[in-house]
Parts: structure tokens; sequence; C-alpha cells
């Protein structure tokens, strides 16, 4: 079982959450670290780079939300994923 798999689990609100916005956090965080890491041998795929831009954002839309609706599980999910 990866490391997002545990995240998932221990942020879902039931076994079929996949929409609440701790696991959409978890989710981007793993594909921002995957394209972080396909950008430091490929700099100059400039597609990729935009993408990986566009999640940063969706994830900071999905954080303000979290921090407006629910900050104990904000601060747990940030301190968690290391944001």
């Amino acid at each position: 079982m990866s490391s997002e798999n545990k995240l998932v689990q221990e942020f879902q609100q039931n076994p079929q959450d996949t929409g609440s916005s701790a696991v959409q956090v978890v989710k981007l965080s793993e594909r921002i670290k995957e394209l972080t890491g396909h950008l430091k041998t490929h700099p100059k795929d400039f597609g990729s780079k935009r993408g990986l831009l566009k999640l940063v954002c969706q994830r900071t839309g999905f954080l303000k939300y979290l921090k407006r609706t629910n900050q104990a599980q904000y601060k747990t999910l940030t301190q968690r994923l290391g944001l």
C-alpha cells in the first residue's frame, strides 16, 4: 500500500469518499511531487510545468476552503503533508 493510499484512508470520511477537500489535497500533493521529480529531469517540458502550476493553484483553493470550513482538519492535514 502506497503512502498516498494510507493518507487518503486517514482523511476519508467513509470508504467511498474520494471527493472531500482533504482527500483532494492529498491526491493533488502526490501528483505535484511526481511532476516536480519529472521536471527535475526534464527542465524544458513546459507543458508539464504549466500543468504543475495549475495543480498547485487547485490545491491552494482546496486548502483555503478547508481552512475556512474546518480548521482542525486543515491543521492536521498541513502538518501531515508538510505544507
